[in-house]
């Protein structure tokens, strides 16, 4: 699989769970888990580089901070996240349709 387009859908889900506030990346693993159903599992080695690349884009800001005497670094969606996030949400709308359109309309129902 196209390795950019597995990494555009990281980010986008990352993002997209980053929408509801401030979070950590046990959070964002187990959100992705549980609102894909557990179809989804982000692995360390795909969610932290991730995580690394959408702060150094200026898409997310961290802070640390000390929760029950452990320290966690949290991650913020900026507005140029939030902006982002519904330029790749509306791009990966239009591929998902048009894939669709290729497979036909009954494609993916058993």
């Amino acid at each position: 699989m196209d390795q950019k387009l597995i990494s555009g859908t990281v980010d986008m889900m990352i993002l997209e769970v980053a929408v509801d506030g401030p979070t950590y990346g046990y959070a964002v693993t187990q959100a992705v888990l549980q609102r894909s159903e557990g179809k989804l599992e982000l692995k360390e080695g795909s969610l932290y580089p991730a995580l690394h690349r959408l702060e150094r884009s200026k898409l997310l800001t961290s802070e640390w901070r000390e929760v029950d005497g452990r320290r966690r670094k949290y991650y913020r969606l900026t507005p140029a996240g939030k902006k982002t996030l519904q330029a790749r949400k509306q791009d990966w709308l239009e591929f998902s349709q048009a894939v669709g359109r290729v497979l036909g309309e009954n494609y993916g129902l058993t």
